[in-house]
């Protein structure tokens, strides 16, 4: 579990009570609506893009983090920034059991400076010694010129009888519209290449993150389905915007296993996207928070303008403007291969 012992740091009294009935808050939402973890049966997988997270949230708001990436034994992140410390401390405050990789910060302006991580539980999750960005060869250019504007990241991990490469991704936005050509080109070229290697090596490829889709039935989705991913209806069915409009995130899988042994079970494991303002920075708790604001973004302003700058900007500056995605995995296979070994013997 976190490390609630920092909490005592906090020198105002009202502040330092009002992080651990939140926290308290949070716990209980995270109990009703997230399966347990489990010793070796299951793997509790997440994706979560934390709004340009560097050094800039409240140490309140960084235990409200660590207390959700905590429930889970593997989450990518994306919009890391060049700066590591608030990466760092979030890694403190998960416990000494908890380890991360992370990419250097992308250059250009539409990379961002940012980075891409993935935090995990070495009590669940072994890191298998292979970590690398993907760059695409020259006969796969995106529109036959360009990288992608954000690297993907690819890291191999076992968790159980589970081996799999996980690339996380940040694709490029571009227009708001549903379809931008370009961010459609880096969806194709990224499932497309996965693909190809996953058939080739014979390995399960499990490809996240912020793919920037807007709706399940748009060709962005299909990008992804059609090279041969996989995305479980029980994920696809989860928006991940604060408005719960937009399906900007998702988890989609090539799996190169035997038949019986199946990692997700739309009957029998879970997926879900979880909405942390349910407990945590509600409509309500403006006022409570308003002696945090910048001067000079709520100077002149009427109350419904700071309503939404506390809506839509403040808040998802502490904790972000994207839900979680998260699924349930099984990786305990010792039944389905003391069976196949069985047979062979007979």
């Amino acid at each position: 579990m976190p490390s609630y012992h920092p909490i005592k740091n906090i020198q105002n009294p009202e502040e330092r009570k009002r992080t651990i009935e939140k926290l308290l808050l949070l716990r209980q939402q995270l109990d009703r609506q997230i399966p347990p973890k489990t010793a070796s049966e299951t793997l509790l997988m997440a994706t979560w893009n934390i709004r340009e997270f560097g050094d800039n949230r409240r140490d309140e708001s960084l235990h409200y983090i660590a207390e959700i990436v905590n429930r889970f034994d593997l989450v990518a992140i994306q919009e890391v920034s060049v700066n590591l410390a608030g990466l760092q401390k979030l890694v403190r405050l998960l416990g000494h059991n908890w380890d991360y990789i992370v990419t250097d910060s992308t250059d250009g302006s539409a990379g961002g400076g940012e980075r891409m991580a993935f935090l995990y539980d070495r009590c669940k999750v072994f890191f298998r010694k292979m970590a690398g960005e993907i760059v695409l060869p020259k006969d796969k250019l995106i529109d036959q010129k360009l990288q992608f504007a954000r690297t993907p990241f690819s890291v191999a991990f076992q968790a159980g009888w589970f081996r799999f490469i996980m690339t996380t991704v940040h694709i490029y936005y571009g227009t708001s519209s549903a379809v931008d050509p370009v961010r459609l080109a880096e969806i194709d070229a990224i499932a497309g290449f996965l693909s190809k290697r996953a058939k080739k090596e014979n390995e399960s490829y499990i490809l996240l993150g912020d793919f920037n889709i807007f709706n399940r039935g748009d060709a962005t989705m299909t990008a992804l389905e059609k090279r041969g991913f996989y995305i479980p209806d029980a994920i696809k069915e989860h928006p991940t915007d604060l408005g719960k409009k937009k399906y900007y995130d998702q988890i989609a899988f090539n799996i190169k296993l035997d038949s019986k042994m199946i990692v997700f079970s739309e009957k029998g494991q879970k997926a879900g996207a979880f909405d942390f303002t349910e407990s945590i920075y509600p409509p309500q708790d403006l006022e409570i928070y308003r002696q945090y604001f910048d001067e000079k973004n709520v100077k002149g302003k009427t109350e419904k303008q700071i309503e939404t700058y506390y809506l839509s900007k403040w808040r998802t500056f502490q904790m972000s403007d994207h839900l979680p995605l998260w699924v349930e995995l099984k990786v305990d296979f010792s039944n389905q291969y003391l069976a196949k070994v069985l047979k062979e013997t007979n």
